[in-house]
C-alpha cells in the first residue's frame, strides 16, 4: 500500500502538469533561454496565427534600427497625419496636425499599445504606413521570421498579416540583442503625457517578479496575446503565448511557463536553438474568439471586457436612439457639433501660434523621402517615465 502511494505521489505533478494543459484552449506558445537562445518549452510554435498589437514590436524595432543610425532623434517632434488620427482605440488621443517626440510616441505604443502614435512613427520613417510595413516584412525575414507577413504598423485585423509564436520569439531576442539600450524602454509601466499620468496596460510587466517588460496584444481573431520578458538569478527568458481566451489566462499561462522556467523544470536533454527548428508554418491561424462575426474588427488591447463579448450591442443601441430623435433635436444636435468644431479649429489654431513663439519647440521631422542622415541620439529615457525595474 505504501509503494502505491509513493507511485501516487511521484505521479501527482506530472499529472497536474498535463492537466493544466487540458484546461486551456488552442494556444500556440514557447519559450526561450534569452541567454543562449536554446528553446526550453514550445506548444505548436510554428502554427500560423494573428499578432495583433505584437505588430507593434516589430514597429518598433524599425524605429530603434533609424534612431541607432541616426536617421531620428528622441526629442525630434513627429506631426500627426489625418491617415494616424483616425485611427482606432487603443489610441493616445492625437489630432491631425498634432506634433509628438519620437520618444513619447515609443513610450506611448509600449505603455498604451496606442495605434495612432505606431503609425505616426511609420509615417516618420517612410512615405507612408504601407510601404513601412513592407520594409517592416522584408526585416523581419532577414531576422529569420519566416512566417510572418505584416500589412500595417499596429496589428490591426488583417486577413494577409499573420505570424509565429516561434517567430515573435525570434523578435524579441533579437530586439534585445541588437537594441540593449533602447530595450529598457519596455520596462515602462506608466508615463505622464500632458499632465496626465497613463498607466501600462501590460499586467505582467506589473506584477510578475523579475519582469523586464515587453508586449500585449488582442483581437477578435487573434485571441490574447503576450510577449514576456525577465530575469532571475542571472537567468533571462522570453516567452510567447499566442490565443489565450481570456486576459487571465494570457498572463496564467505566461506566469506558469515563467515559473517552470526559472525552477529548470523543462527537459533540457538535447536542447534546440531557436535558429534551427524548423519553420515551416502549419495551417492557417484559426479565428479564436466568437467576437467580430469572424470578420476583421478593430479592437485594441484596452477594449473594454463587455464590449469584447458583445461587439455590436452599442452600435445597436444607438441605431434605436438615432430613429427616436426628431428633426428638431436632430438640427439642434448639429449645430452644437458644429460649435464644438469651431471651438476646437480655434484652439488648435492657438496652440499652434504658441508652438511657433516657442524658443526650442525641438525639430520637426520632414517627410521620410526628404530627412537628412542627423547624429546619434542618446538613449537615456526621460524621467517622466516610471520603470518597473
Amino acid at each position: 500500500m505504501s509503494k502505491a502511494k509513493l507511485f501516487l505521489y511521484m505521479l501527482m505533478p506530472v499529472w497536474l502538469l498535463f492537466m493544466s494543459e487540458v484546461g486551456y484552449g488552442r494556444y500556440s506558445a514557447i519559450i526561450i533561454d534569452a541567454d543562449n537562445g536554446s528553446v526550453l518549452h514550445e506548444v505548436e510554435a510554428t502554427q500560423a496565427w494573428y499578432p495583433a498589437s505584437l505588430t507593434k514590436v516589430m514597429t518598433l524595432y524599425m524605429t530603434f534600427s533609424a534612431l541607432k543610425m541616426g536617421q531620428v532623434q528622441l526629442r525630434d517632434n513627429i506631426r500627426t497625419s489625418a491617415h494616424a488620427a483616425r485611427q482606432p482605440n487603443s489610441k493616445l488621443g492625437l489630432r491631425q496636425g498634432e506634433l509628438i517626440t519620437v520618444e513619447d510616441a515609443i513610450i506611448a505604443v509600449i505603455t498604451r499599445s496606442a495605434n495612432d502614435a505606431a503609425v505616426v512613427l511609420a509615417e516618420s520613417l517612410e512615405e507612408s504606413e504601407d510601404y513601412f510595413a513592407l520594409k517592416m516584412t522584408l526585416r523581419a525575414q532577414s531576422l529569420g521570421m519566416k512566417n510572418t507577413n505584416f500589412m500595417n504598423a499596429t496589428g490591426l485585423p488583417n486577413d494577409k498579416q499573420v505570424t509565429t509564436s516561434l517567430d515573435m520569439a525570434i523578435l524579441a531576442w533579437r530586439i534585445q540583442r541588437d537594441f540593449p539600450d533602447y530595450y529598457q524602454y519596455f520596462s515602462i509601466h506608466s508615463f505622464n503625457y500632458k499632465g496626465n499620468e497613463l498607466r501600462g496596460i501590460n499586467k505582467f510587466v506589473a506584477n510578475y517578479p523579475g519582469a523586464e517588460g515587453m508586449k500585449t496584444g488582442f483581437t477578435c481573431g487573434s485571441g490574447y496575446n503576450l510577449i514576456a520578458a525577465a530575469h532571475r538569478n542571472n537567468q533571462h527568458l522570453i516567452g510567447v503565448v499566442l490565443g489565450g481566451m481570456t486576459s487571465a489566462e494570457r498572463y496564467q499561462l505566461m506566469n506558469s511557463m515563467m515559473d517552470e522556467g526559472f525552477a529548470n523544470r523543462y527537459s533540457t536533454v538535447q536542447p534546440r536553438h531557436i535558429s534551427n527548428i524548423p519553420t515551416v508554418s502549419t495551417g492557417v491561424p484559426p479565428y479564436q474568439l466568437s467576437c467580430g462575426n469572424g470578420k476583421a474588427s478593430a479592437i485594441g488591447d484596452n477594449y473594454n471586457e463587455k464590449k469584447k463579448a458583445h461587439p455590436n450591442k452599442r452600435k445597436h443601441s444607438l441605431i434605436g436612439k438615432t430613429k427616436r430623435l426628431g428633426k428638431k433635436t436632430l438640427i439642434s444636435k448639429k449645430k452644437a457639433v458644429n460649435k464644438s468644431k469651431a471651438a476646437s479649429k480655434t484652439k488648435t489654431i492657438s496652440k499652434s501660434k504658441r508652438l511657433g513663439k516657442s524658443k526650442n519647440p525641438g525639430r520637426i521631422m520632414k517627410p521620410a523621402s526628404k530627412s537628412k542622415r542627423l547624429t546619434k541620439s542618446r538613449p537615456v529615457a526621460s524621467k517622466r517615465y516610471r520603470h518597473n525595474n
